[in-house]
């Protein structure tokens, strides 16, 4: 029980059972650089809790204190001299290593969209369709404003006030947002495929994309039809460019 109540013990479990539920509990999985920034706010969180006076801090470091200072905890430092840097080696050794093989299948960054999604209960076909949006020439202008106003409140925080990329929480996903600014991202697209990715996000790409493992949500459940299609406008008449247009058959 005493060793229950430790402040350093609490603080290991209370590490080890954040770690576990980011890990294991969040389905789909979460990045490996949104499960580190996670434990960063974690670990940060633990630090002032045991440090929140100086009974509590100086309970924390006697085991520490113990292990580096008690002639008697000599065989503990000899073992711990020697498993610890052998993990970091080890884990070193990993990241660098060249991969026996190469992986079975390559990657797709813009991947062919699916013919047809399910939004809220309703078939929406991908293939050939065009924004409805466009067809109602003399709203252009409001349904661009209005994509602008969502965009501010939900996009930009990863995306950037400047459509490039770089918004405050950008930093922390690995691999970044995508540049809207970038010829080589929305201007190489239609607008289905845009649809298609806000919908069902980084959860909705298929196997050949992995491991791209895009961090983006899936907006079906928070964004209308509509308004999506007025997120897509804005960021074309944003970046000043022109969605690519489906090929037609003669």
């Amino acid at each position: 029980m005493n060793v229950l109540r430790s402040r350093f013990t609490q603080a290991v479990l209370l590490l080890v059972l954040a770690f576990a539920i980011f890990k294991f509990g969040i389905r789909p999985p979460a990045p490996w650089s949104v499960l580190t920034l996670y434990m960063a706010i974690v670990f940060l969180a633990t630090i002032v809790y045991v440090s929140s006076d100086s009974d509590s801090w100086r309970e924390f470091l006697g085991p520490l204190r113990t292990t580096v200072m008690d002639p008697g905890k000599r065989p503990l430092r000899i073992a711990l001299g020697i498993v610890i840097p052998v993990l970091l080696g080890y884990y070193a050794y990993t990241q660098a290593a060249a991969k026996p093989q190469a992986p079975p299948e390559l990657r797709a960054v813009h991947p062919a969209p699916p013919a047809s999604i399910q939004f809220r209960g309703k078939e929406i076909t991908i293939a050939g369709v065009e924004n409805p949006l466009r067809k109602d020439t003399a709203s252009l202008g409001k349904h661009v404003a209005a994509g602008g106003e969502i965009y501010i409140k939900n996009c930009v925080y990863c995306h950037g006030d400047n459509l490039d990329g770089k918004g405050m929480f950008a930093y922390g996903f690995n691999p970044p947002p995508a540049n809207f600014e970038d010829p080589g991202t929305i201007a190489m697209l239609q607008e289905a495929f845009l649809f298609w990715r806000i919908v069902k996000g980084g959860p909705g790409l298929p196997k050949e994309s992995t491991p791209w493992n895009s961090v983006m949500p899936a907006w079906e459940d928070r964004l209308t039809e509509e308004q999506i299609w007025q997120v897509i406008m804005y960021l074309y008449a944003a970046t000043n460019q022109q969605p690519r247009r489906w090929e037609s058959s003669h």
